[in-house]
């Protein structure tokens, strides 16, 4: 980040990656407390979830014609609170870190007590384009599923081949378009923090960002998801379901081991979604004012701030 703006267009994806993982070396203190209080207790229940929802699914499908109306209970009641959870703690460590790496790029004094005092602030603009990109991935799912019913009526399903070509080129759209939509959802979070604008005008901006960085964007978020989907496989192989095959102390190790894993995965996600942010900005020209950006960080901890700063040498009333 100690590069001109006008040159972090030129960034590649390994450069993006390097970038993001000297951040915390600026801040050690800050970004390890950071770590410890948001990010390892979303990572923790990630995984740690399934530690208690699979011996109740265990026990529907052993007995599926028996009453199971306290096993429900108990397991809709507990993913009920976990995505609570998710969620809250999700927003929370996106509003800490891309504040906090914000404050380092204009050379604002960072502190962990700063960051808290600003989180309530940011987390308002980031839940409610939160609620857009939900709105945006029902959307999506529905349509998903409108043409998956489509394609069990229009398809022979007597010719095999013919089937599940047209299944995997369906489930190859829909996972195209989910990794663009993670990445909208994360590059909006980041502009709903450092620009004045959130919600569906933090998408639309967002959304102009992405055009000719597309590509490196499905790249990022592409590996982000493989990297997690791997560690939830393993979890579960060894961890929640290998009580057969390994002891409990090599349990609790894998299982401590894969956790720290996660929190670096996820700490290095939120910074380069940052990055991203900047680079993209250098892409399109679009000058960042680190004196605006300072008013405008400052703002969130009740500073004063000039009535004419601007983030970026564009209009950006919206």
């Amino acid at each position: 980040m100690d590069l001109p703006p006008e040159e972090l267009q030129f960034l590649t994806t390994t450069d993006i990656l390097k970038e993001s993982i000297s951040i915390p070396k600026h801040s050690p203190k800050t970004f390890y407390l950071i770590t410890l209080t948001l990010i390892f207790p979303l990572s923790f229940a990630i995984l740690a979830h399934s530690l208690f929802t699979a011996p109740l699914l265990a026990q529907i499908q052993q007995y599926p014609h028996g009453s199971h109306s306290n096993q429900w209970t108990k397991l809709l009641f507990f993913q009920f609170a976990y995505l609570i959870f998710l969620f809250a703690f999700s927003l929370l460590s996106t509003a800490a870190v891309v504040f906090t790496a914000a404050s380092l790029y204009t050379a604002k004094p960072v502190s962990f007590a700063a960051t808290l005092a600003a989180i309530p602030s940011v987390f308002k603009r980031l839940f409610i384009t939160f609620l857009w990109v939900i709105l945006s991935m029902v959307t999506y799912n529905l349509v998903f599923l409108l043409f998956l019913v489509l394609l069990l009526i229009a398809v022979d399903t007597d010719n095999a081949l013919l089937f599940v070509f047209a299944m995997i080129v369906l489930f190859f759209m829909f996972l195209v378009v989910h990794v663009y939509i993670t990445a909208l959802w994360h590059l909006s979070s980041v502009v709903s923090v450092l620009e004045p604008v959130y919600g569906i005008a933090a998408m639309r901006k967002s959304f102009e960002l992405l055009k000719g960085r597309t590509r490196m964007a499905g790249v990022l978020v592409f590996g982000y998801l493989v990297i997690c989907g791997a560690i939830n496989a393993v979890f579960s192989t060894v961890v929640v379901h290998g009580g057969g095959y390994y002891s409990v102390f090599s349990r609790i190790v894998v299982g401590g081991f894969l956790v720290g894993v996660l929190v670096i995965v996820n700490l290095v996600g939120l910074l380069v979604q940052s990055v991203f942010y900047y680079v993209c900005k250098s892409y399109h020209n679009q000058g960042i004012d680190k004196s605006a950006l300072y008013d405008h960080l400052g703002g969130y901890l009740g500073e004063y701030v000039p009535l004419k700063s601007s983030i970026q040498m564009e209009n950006l009333d919206v």
